[in-house]
């Protein structure tokens, strides 16, 4: 129960996304920023301490970029497309992961992956030949792909030495301080009218912020606590289905697609089904089943 209520919370992620009207480097932004104060909360509330030295912090919340930079490029796409198209393109992680983890932790890489990523690259390519209006979109969803597996590569190192309530607080952290630097540059290039969200705005951001940050953080750490990591990461597979779902419902978003996006889904969906059914059977040994 606790793992599918993390999963469904993962798929509001791009629907608050549709909803918040502020663009996406202010959304992210405000974003990270209240996830800090939550998980500052959550901390003191417990009484969890951080690392001791300074150099220590810095290198957590220095990888709190790659997340801010791959939301700001996530809801980008969404801004210049929809949901589908967002969470579809975020399907490329995988084959980011499969060729980034082998050069950054120098490890031999899987045939199987690689293979398997190339029919989700095909799957995108697509939706990006026949359905011209929704190719910025389509970029910025791919670069924001590359940036979600950079994070996860990084990430897997931290959580060996530290809590993941003290990794994703001083990640908030970087990801508000260095997303806040850039901000004036950013915003010099794409102006906004207004710098403080409405009241709507604000309680979208704060449900975003503690359901979609904190909450989910919470639910899939206690998931772990009972779930084998296997079984915890392939049903966080059904993500994008329930992403998309959502937006047909909430938004309509089943009229503004055509044949091609449902072309390319099958193909990232198959992507999807085969590395399970590969993932499965790495997993079934005989201590499965005692």
């Amino acid at each position: 129960m606790l793992l599918h209520t993390a999963v469904i919370l993962a798929g509001f992620t791009g629907i608050f996304g549709k909803l918040i009207s502020l663009n996406e480097g202010l959304l992210v932004w405000y974003r990270v920023f209240f996830s800090a104060l939550w998980l500052f909360l959550i901390l003191r509330i417990s009484g969890i301490k951080g690392p001791g030295s300074w150099r220590e912090k810095f290198d957590i919340a220095k990888v709190g970029m790659l997340i801010t930079i791959h939301w700001v490029f996530f809801y980008g796409s969404i801004k210049y497309s929809n949901v589908s198209i967002g969470v579809v393109c975020y399907s490329l992680t995988s084959m980011y992961t499969a060729v980034f983890e082998p050069l950054i932790n120098k490890k031999r890489f899987v045939a199987t992956q690689l293979l398997l990523s190339l029919l989700t690259l095909f799957g995108i390519a697509l939706i990006f030949h026949f359905d011209a209006s929704y190719q910025v979109g389509i970029v910025l969803g791919v670069v924001s792909s590359a940036f979600a597996a950079l994070y996860t590569v990084a990430n897997e190192r931290l959580v060996r030495r530290y809590d993941s309530r003290v990794i994703n607080y001083y990640q908030m952290v970087g990801g508000t301080a260095g997303l806040g630097v850039l901000m004036p540059v950013y915003l010099r290039f794409f102006p906004v009218a207004r710098f403080i969200p409405g009241f709507r705005d604000i309680v979208w951001l704060l449900l975003l912020s503690l359901f979609c940050t904190v909450g989910l953080y919470i639910l899939f750490a206690e998931s772990l606590k009972r779930i084998p990591a296997f079984t915890v990461n392939l049903s966080f597979n059904l993500e994008p289905i329930y992403s998309i779902v959502m937006a047909f419902w909430f938004f309509g978003e089943g009229r503004e697609v055509n044949f091609s996006f449902y072309m390319g889904l099958l193909f990232v969906a198959a992507s999807v089904v085969f590395q399970s059914i590969l993932s499965a059977r790495e997993h079934v040994t005989p201590d499965n089943y005692s």
